[in-house]
């Protein structure tokens, strides 16, 4: 029996030889070179082409590469199997550090005064009171950033699908609750997961609910929102800009017209890397408890989507 590693686009040298390291008794197969599909029980997969996981017919395990797993699920031809995912550690002190860096960016005004270079206007400007933060999605990194930022002082309001709990903030939830979440917000961060119930979520309705003059701060998935809805609000200063790290499309295309938004900021997914040391030890990990026949560790529920 063996693993496949079906992660298209990306060398995977490294990761064959970490693993197999880990897992010296095991067979990896490599897609598309999938020479023995059928000895195939357990398959590490990030963004699988459709129909791929539907044809290994001894297929008992999906385990993601990486945190998220949207880009799995939206395989129409799935196999209804347990899925795990990776929780890294890391990944919440990476995705800590961009934030806080992000904020400090829109305080201190480097949006504008980027725009008053290429213009050469020399204007010096005070730092922005930005005091009220929200953060959308109190999953694992989101209740970690409502909480990062309510300890360092600011006001902080977070929503979720479900209510929550976390000291320091104040929760809400459902349609009426966004709105009093995100009212007196001077940065808005969502940090929700992509479902069917969150594709399209800040749409032009949502967005207007912000307070005028609002950053966005995207660092959950691209589809999330609305893109047509954001330049909308960007031009007529609804938002007076916005942070994006993830987009519908990936790497963003040349044409997208974010690229040539003056008050958007765009970075290449950079927010939260999965460290791939803890991504190989956690697959290991996985894969002894399944020859085991012991609960898989970070099983997602299929119906959540999370």
């Amino acid at each position: 029996m063996s693993i496949a590693l079906i992660i298209p686009d990306r060398k995977l040298d490294a990761l064959q030889q970490a693993l197999q390291a880990e897992l010296p008794e095991v067979r990896l197969q490599l897609w598309p070179e999938l020479t023995e599909p059928e000895q195939v029980e357990f398959a590490v997969v990030w963004r699988q082409p459709p129909g791929v996981l539907a044809s290994l017919p001894n297929l008992q395990v999906l385990q993601s590469f990486g945190a998220g797993v949207d880009n799995i699920l939206s395989d129409p031809t799935l196999p209804a199997l347990p899925l795990a995912r990776i929780v890294d550690p890391n990944l919440t002190s990476s995705m800590l550090n961009y934030l806080q860096t992000v904020v400090q960016y829109y305080q201190l005004r480097f949006d504008q005064f980027a725009l008053q270079q290429q213009q050469q206007i020399w204007k010096p400007r005070a730092a922005r009171q930005l005091t009220n933060i929200t953060v959308l999605g109190l999953g694992e990194l989101g209740a970690a950033a409502a909480t990062h930022f309510a300890a360092a002082g600011y006001q902080v309001r977070g929503w979720s699908a479900s209510m929550k709990q976390l000291s320091q903030v104040q929760c809400f939830c459902g349609e009426q609750g966004f709105a009093e979440a995100v009212g007196p917000a001077d940065l808005v961060i969502c940090l929700l997961p992509l479902t069917p119930q969150t594709e399209n979520f800040l749409n032009a309705k949502r967005l207007a609910q912000f307070k005028a003059g609002a950053m966005l701060v995207n660092v959950a998935r691209g589809a999330i929102v609305d893109d047509d809805a954001l330049l909308a609000a960007l031009q007529t200063q609804q938002l007076a800009g916005a942070c994006l790290d993830v987009f519908r499309l990936e790497p963003l295309p040349q044409e997208h017209p974010f690229w040539r938004t003056p008050n958007i900021l765009l970075t290449p997914h950079i927010s939260a890397v999965t460290n791939a040391a803890t991504a190989v030890a956690q697959i290991a990990e996985n894969y002894r408890r399944f020859q085991a026949g012991l609960p898989l560790l970070n099983l997602i529920d299929r119906t959540r989507g999370y």
